[in-house]
């Protein structure tokens, strides 16, 4: 498969994607083989990245399709460097040690200072690539930004917004009422079983009348 053909197959990123990145990123796709797969939302991860393996030959990465077109850039770049690590070490280190940390942070700062993310976005990126987290939602104030560009429904929250004494619902259908802030985490009571639990302030819950 020729360059143009490849750009052709992977035109569909550009809906995906700040506008103009997307020129930054087909070269990735060009120069390696790519399965891309854009899925539903999952709850655990927002995207992930396999090695080729005996009868699969292509480096195969999966993306949320339901992220925001900021999140949805950062994390393709996250899963590109999990690539290129791979690529440079094989298996020979850890999946989120230094060098990917390295590689990671050379290719996010090629999409820096392009215009491509909102100020806030790009400040705490910027401010990111200082301790590099394994995860964007790690990183509480990118996280943040990041969420603020999401097309969520007004009732959702995060949990670090809800006042004290409030009755929330996770994702599962579980209620909640919040009790205490414990750092990051907040101590909150199961209201059908009594049992206490610790829930990151960052969780996303819907308030209950």
């Amino acid at each position: 498969m020729d360059a143009l053909e490849i750009e052709r197959k992977f035109s569909g990123l550009q809906d995906f994607l700040p506008e103009g990145s997307f020129e930054k990123v087909i070269p990735y796709f060009k120069k390696y083989p790519v399965q891309l797969k854009i899925t539903k939302d999952r709850k655990t991860i927002r995207g992930d990245y396999r090695h080729p393996i005996p009868g699969k030959p292509q480096h195969r990465i999966s993306i949320n399709g339901t992220l925001n077109r900021y999140s949805f850039l950062i994390t393709l770049l996250h899963e590109i460097a999990h690539l290129l690590a791979f690529q440079q070490y094989k298996n020979t280190i850890s999946p989120h040690g230094k060098e990917w940390k390295l590689i990671f942070k050379e290719v996010l700062s090629e999409f820096l200072n392009a215009h491509f993310f909102p100020q806030e976005v790009e400040m705490a990126l910027k401010k990111s690539l200082k301790n590099l987290k394994a995860t964007t939602c790690s990183d509480a104030e990118l996280d943040r930004a990041l969420k603020n560009y999401d097309l969520r429904k007004k009732e959702v929250l995060l949990l670090e917004d809800v006042p004290n004494e409030s009755c929330f619902q996770i994702s599962d259908g579980r209620q909640f009422q919040k009790i205490e802030k414990l750092r990051t985490r907040y101590r909150c009571k199961e209201l059908k079983t009594g049992r206490l639990y610790f829930v990151s302030g960052r969780a996303e819950v819907k308030i209950m009348n």
